[in-house]
């Protein structure tokens, strides 16, 4: 096992080579560190800026004991990673941060809202579904609309769909693929803020300035940050995120989806036991981004600060929205970062632009 903290030159591991392992990977250089990505698609956008890349499934029990014996410690970029993958590193010896405790409870809605509730971090009221008539039975005691989503996978509005009334549930189970599901009440919030956190090793916490988010067809497009949040909001959120980094013994950078109720009320929508994209305004708001900081804290190194020196409003640019790169570049306030992807598929996140303003 590698003794901590990690030196510069040490070779960190990531599990995913897609934008965030590419954002992650280029922090990971810019402190001394080097890179090595498993994906199974080769050539990927993180591949491409690291010091070398495994190709193969993320399963595959050769490629995984060699990214361990190469590796002084792992991490990933997605939190649909199979579970079964982080504990054969970990087996191996590997040192693998967030650890698999996080990792299971983020690939289960209902395991992890069960977790949020115990932590105090208060969530929307809910119910699983194993089938029509537990779906018929949570609608009854939710009430209508609520939304029913797959318990595992499913991210940026897919594997969910919203259930308006009764007649609809037969025609909803089918939507998600008659797969374990969980069904959530709605929520009367006034709109959705996020916190993006850290915990180093040692067990010292960094909490970035809330941010807020703007969807649109479900997906994220925009995040505002500073958000104009009062005092009793901002506290909060600090205290929900505190809990959740204690409460999984928690290493590296993890994001919070917050639905704003008012009047300090916050409920968790959902957590990433990652970097997240509500994050990324941090790479031109904050002397430390939260690609450092998760960097940092799984090597062992002290936490940056969090302060916001700038006022940052980040656009993910989908499809084919990355041609706006033209017109981008020449913005004096406009601060590009694209992924190097290849195909510009609709709805696909091929960059984003961070519009930096004063505090």
């Amino acid at each position: 096992m590698a003794t901590l903290p990690l030196p510069p030159g040490s070779t960190l591991g990531i599990l995913g080579g897609g934008q965030l392992g590419r954002m992650l990977s280029q922090a990971a250089s810019r402190l001394g560190f080097n890179v090595v990505i498993l994906d199974p698609e080769e050539n990927s956008p993180a591949g491409r800026v690291s010091q070398g890349q495994i190709v193969a499934a993320y399963d595959n029990p050769t490629a995984l004991g060699v990214l361990g014996q190469t590796c002084a410690a792992v991490t990933f970029e997605f939190e649909n990673v199979p579970a079964a993958s982080v504990a054969r590193l970990v087996e191996g010896g590997a040192v693998v941060a967030p650890g698999p405790k996080a990792l299971a409870v983020a690939q289960d809605r209902v395991d992890e809202k069960t977790f949020l509730n115990s932590v105090d971090a208060a969530t929307v009221d809910f119910a699983p579904v194993d089938g029509l008539d537990d779906l018929l039975a949570g609608l009854e005691r939710l009430g209508a609309p609520a939304l029913l989503k797959t318990r595992r996978e499913g991210y940026d509005g897919k594997g969910q769909v919203w259930v308006r009334s009764a007649r609809m549930a037969a025609d909803a189970w089918a939507a998600v693929g008659e797969r374990p599901a969980i069904l959530e009440a709605k929520a009367p919030f006034l709109r959705e803020l996020s916190v993006i956190a850290a915990r180093g090793r040692d067990g010292a916490i960094a909490v970035y300035p809330l941010g807020e988010n703007i969807h649109k067809g479900g997906v994220l497009k925009t995040t505002i940050a500073p958000a104009a949040v009062d005092a009793k909001t901002e506290k909060r959120a600090r205290a929900i995120a505190r809990a959740i980094l204690e409460g999984l013994d928690y290493v590296g950078v993890l994001g919070v989806e917050l639905f704003d109720l008012g009047d300090g009320e916050l409920l968790v929508n959902e957590i990433a036991p990652r970097v997240h994209n509500t994050g990324h305004w941090t790479q031109d708001g904050c002397v430390c981004d939260q690609f450092e900081q998760h960097v940092r804290a799984i090597a062992g190194w002290p936490l940056g600060p969090t302060t916001a020196h700038a006022r940052v409003e980040m656009t993910n640019l989908l499809g084919d929205e990355i041609e706006q790169w033209k017109a981008l570049a020449p913005k004096a306030d406009a601060r590009l970062h694209l992924y190097g992807k290849a195909e510009a598929r609709p709805g696909r996140k091929m960059g984003h632009v961070n519009r930096v303003k004063p505090l």
